[in-house]
């Protein structure tokens, strides 16, 4: 693509933008440069939002030490919910044990 025809592409854009910012201003009564600067906003939080940093992977024994605790946990709670005493302690120490944690 020419720089001539990239100029003309951008000024039809701009054109079209404009055609759809102003009477979008006139119905709220709004400021068109209000209008443009909240759509032009909401686009930058866009482009942000997919440009967010991946998570971590999860390890395999995190996985397995998850699965476990779930398993695990309601042995260690009372009817209501709440913890044992020491219960949680207790939980995540069974839970490392059945996922194969501190091998040495």
């Amino acid at each position: 693509m020419t720089p001539d025809e990239k100029f003309l592409l951008a000024a039809r854009l701009r054109v079209l933008a404009d055609s759809l910012l102003v009477p979008t201003a006139t119905l709220t009564g709004l400021p068109p440069s209000l209008v443009q600067g909240f759509v032009e906003g909401t686009t930058t939080g866009a482009v942000a939002a997919a440009k967010a940093p991946k998570k971590k992977k999860a390890s395999a024994y995190a996985r397995k030490y998850k699965a476990a605790f779930k398993r695990i946990a309601p042995k260690y709670k009372l009817k209501n919910g709440k913890w044992k005493s020491n219960g949680f302690k207790r939980a995540v120490k069974e839970a490392h044990k059945i996922a194969g944690g501190k091998k040495r």
